[in-house]
């Protein structure tokens, strides 16, 4: 029995280990019985190495005085799963059986595996240390995706690991970019009009139809399960450039996935497209096969042969996009793939950030149809965001994760931010990563931030990409930290978002002169979001209806206000609202009820199915979505807003939520005299607020961050300080932007829709600050000064100085805060139509400050 003071000691004890990983302690009495010294040994050290990373760690031993090879294998309880059965498959396909196996499952979380290994007899295998060696590389791959349908062990033409892995991969890219819509639809796009309501909704139906019957999930696996021999050829396609040569491969001889890479004969690009063409006689067969090789050549970079994975990750060149379904090109994309989850990144400028949404399915017949949907919609988020991104240095980006049913949203959440780490911390740390091939070859720095289902992820990124190796970078990683720990600034609870919305609200009621205590309002998104609590608490107005994700609340004589204000405090939904304080002709009805009958004698048969159409039966003078699923207004449902007579339901519409309604419904409503702004206008003080605190993190040093930002009992003076210039900001941009769309509409006598206004406005912003990027305006020290003087909030510049800061911030980030400060102060000063002129005298006044 092994002696504790035989145990083997960490290396670093400050490192977190400790208690937590000593095998003595996490141990149960029947494994420490039986288990020799030899064992402890590798045991504690696979421990203490799994901790250090999120993947599995992976060790081979020879056993003395045989042929036999043991195969030690560590990872974290929840990473995968169905991957012991995995394992057997995997071994078995190299003609290897397992003598004897073992599982041990560790207090701290963690399972270490056990396989001794030895060669099936009478077989032509190669020798047992290739296999062991091809089995170790392909583990990690088999961690990542455990239940592949592509590897199916001693199946005829059945394909090894690593090409089973990049067939699945393949599935996923192809499901989501073989072109579903074609030649037929720009014809029949280009002949009819967006812009008309009736042709716009033909060309919806026209579309999502397109999407929904072409290319399945089932028949494009079916293409990939007819063609082993082609899949082959595009696998070493993609590994002639992405598998890494290095020291470590070479010491250890050819490995059989290299050796492949070597006996099978490589075709050129051109050579295999051909082979394509001449080998695939369907056309529809043709297309998934050649998305394969679109799919290799996007490929900037992939973790794809990084041992340690737990997801695949590729960054991808965005140009393969059709442009007649994605008109503005990204500036970069990522997907990210794992066994119980799929998830995409999507960004426009090089200096980026967006929120991270996790979208959860509540069926299956929903996860098929958001799995079809889901690279569109972080396309329109991340879009959306570029837009509303128009005055902060920061262009758009989201990103987007799918868990399949039953996946723990966190898990896949971290897996996600693991895989994406991967691709964004250079180097080579020995033993752990190998050096990936890079073809980007410029270093990446993404900005996360918390969006739907991710609230309460940001610190946990945050710090992993500090573990992970990012010292310079960690503290502006995430947005929405806490802020007592790591020093975010919650915009729930300074009212962020909601500032910038209130500014176009107020704007409206001093136009049309209109007093809010009068004014009717219909909300969704309820008291238990952002959005929602903070409307209801800034607001003074007569509330007739508040639908969220717990139901439908109502009442014509105006809800109770000191019970919704109760509600947004507690922050909990309408459901929770007391009932005893409608009016007779209030009601409300909960998602889990059903045949309840209304005041109005109308009988509610199923609650689910009333609150999802609720928002288009209310009437009242302002609308304010703050929640809901994108496109819950369209040009399907929009005519809904309009009584029999052609009056709308809503006077003004301001919109909180992202995306509520579809471009041709704003259209539609704006056309019957709506007065509509939409949300990449209106929405965008939470941005603001994230990019102020990212540049926070990039300008103070990590113990100025520690002193300054962080806080036990109450925030700093600064903290306070740098809140209110944040606040004072977001007003600034919403009252500028709200005076300039408005006096551009008037400009126009009305001829010209806001909605339409708004893009063009974000559109000529963005524009001009790319642009400026690009221009030397930036190198004149003088105008430098001024504007990063004036750009970066007081509070900072008064405590750390702008020589300092301008020292710290990177060349690209001082670029995009310089060029973004002078594009949107220009716009918004001289609108759209501002001439050379007048920048010129605009630019004269750069330097003062």
């Amino acid at each position: 029995m092994l002696l504790r003071d035989e145990v083997p000691v960490p290396p670093t004890p400050a490192g977190g280990w400790g208690k937590k990983t000593d095998i003595k302690l996490v141990s149960d009495h029947t494994f420490l019985d039986r288990a020799t010294k030899n064992t402890l040994e590798i045991y504690q050290n696979v421990m203490w190495n799994v901790e250090e990373r999120h993947g599995p760690v992976i060790e081979v031993f020879e056993v003395e005085g045989s042929r036999e090879r043991r195969m030690v294998i560590g990872y974290r309880q929840g990473g995968t799963s169905k991957f012991f059965s995995a394992l057997s498959n995997l071994y078995h396909f190299y003609s290897l059986y397992s003598a004897r196996k073992y599982v041990e499952q560790f207090a701290n979380g963690i399972t270490i595996i056990s396989l001794y290994l030895n060669p099936l007899p009478n077989t032509n295998a190669p020798p047992i240390e290739h296999s062991v060696w091809q089995i170790k590389k392909e583990a990690s791959l088999l961690f990542c995706l455990p239940d592949n349908p592509f590897f199916l062990a001693k199946s005829p033409d059945s394909h090894a690991v690593q090409e089973a892995t990049y067939a699945y991969c393949g599935w996923i890219f192809a499901q989501h970019f073989c072109n579903r819509l074609g030649s037929a639809y720009l014809q029949l796009k280009n002949i009819l009009n967006e812009n008309d309501p009736t042709h716009a909704e033909v060309l919806n139906d026209i579309k999502r139809r397109f999407r929904e019957e072409t290319f399945t999930r089932e028949s494009i696996e079916q293409v990939i399960q007819a063609y082993p021999e082609l899949i082959r050829l595009l696998y070493v396609n993609f590994a002639m450039t992405h598998y890494p040569a290095t020291d470590d491969l070479r010491q250890q001889g050819p490995t059989l996935s290299y050796q492949r890479l070597q006996t099978v004969q490589p075709l050129s690009d051109v050579e295999l497209y051909d082979r394509l063409r001449r080998s695939v006689p369907n056309k529809f067969d043709l297309q998934v096969l050649e998305s394969f090789l679109i799919f290799n050549k996007s490929i900037l970079k992939t973790n794809f042969y990084q041992p340690t994975k737990v997801a695949l990750s590729f960054r991808l060149a965005p140009e393969f996009l059709p442009e007649v379904e994605y008109p503005k090109k990204p500036f970069g994309m990522f997907i990210v793939i794992g066994n119980d989850f799929r998830g995409f990144h999507i960004r426009f400028r090089d200096v980026a950030r967006g929120g991270i949404r996790i979208v959860r399915s509540r069926n299956r017949e929903n996860y098929s149809i958001n799995q079809r949907m889901l690279f569109d919609e972080n396309y329109g988020l991340a879009s959306t965001q570029n837009l509303k991104n128009k005055d902060i240095p920061e262009g758009g980006a989201k990103g987007t994760i799918l868990p399949s049913l039953g996946a723990s949203p966190r898990l896949c959440f971290e897996k996600y931010v693991d895989a994406m780490c991967d691709l964004l911390i250079p180097g080579q740390t020995p033993g752990i990563k190998e050096q990936i091939v890079d073809l980007y070859a410029k270093p990446e720095l993404l900005f996360f931030g918390p969006d739907e289902g991710t609230a309460d992820m940001m610190d946990w990124a945050a710090m992993h990409a500090r573990d992970r190796g990012a010292e310079a970078w960690w503290k502006s990683f995430t947005t929405g930290k806490s802020a007592a720990t790591l020093g975010g600034i919650p915009h729930d609870t300074y009212g962020m978002t909601s500032l910038s919305i209130r500014q176009y609200i107020l704007g409206i009621y001093r136009q049309f002169g209109l007093r809010e205590k009068d004014v009717t309002k219909v909300q969704t998104g309820g008291p238990d979001g952002d959005l929602g609590s903070n409307e209801i608490l800034l607001s003074n107005d007569k509330t007739v209806a508040v639908i969220d994700g717990s139901g439908v609340l109502a009442d014509p004589q105006g809800i109770n206000r000191e019970e919704l204000v109760r509600l947004a405090k507690a922050r909990v939904p309408v459901g929770n609202f007391n009932t005893a304080k409608l009016s007779k002709d209030g009601y409300l009805v909960k998602v889990e009820d059903q045949d309840v009958k209304l005041p109005s004698g109308e009988v509610v048969i199923d609650g689910t199915d009333f609150r999802n159409g609720a928002h288009l039966r209310f009437k009242a003078d302002l609308f304010v979505p703050c929640g809901g699923r994108p496109e819950a207004v369209n040009i399907s449902n929009v005519a809904a807003l309009v009584d029999s007579e052609g009056k709308p339901h809503f006077k003004y519409v301001v919109e909180g939520a992202n995306l509520f309604f579809s471009q041709q419904a704003r259209l539609f409503l704006e056309k019957r005299k709506v007065v509509l702004f939409k949300d990449s206008s209106t929405n965008k003080g939470g941005v603001t607020s994230s990019s102020l605190e990212v540049l926070a993190g990039l300008a103070l040093s990590t113990q100025e961050y520690i002193d300054l930002m962080t806080f036990k009992d109450e925030p700093s003076a600064f903290y306070k300080s740098y809140v209110k210039d944040i606040q004072a900001k977001i007003s600034e941009n919403a009252m500028s932007e709200f005076s300039c769309l408005t006096k551009e509409h008037s400009r126009l006598g009305g001829s010209k829709p806001r909605t339409t206004i708004s893009d063009e406005l974000s559109t000529t912003l963005n524009n001009l600050q790319a642009e400026l990027e690009s221009s030397d305006l930036f190198d004149d020290l003088p105008s430098r000064r001024g504007v990063l003087g004036r750009a970066i909030p007081k509070t900072l510049v008064d405590k750390v100085g702008l020589d300092v800061l301008m020292q710290r911030l990177p060349d690209p980030y001082q670029r995009a805060l310089f060029s973004s400060w002078v594009a949107s102060h220009f716009i918004y000063k001289y609108g759209v139509m501002g001439s050379s002129v007048d920048f010129f005298h605009f630019a004269r006044d750069l330097a003062q400050h």
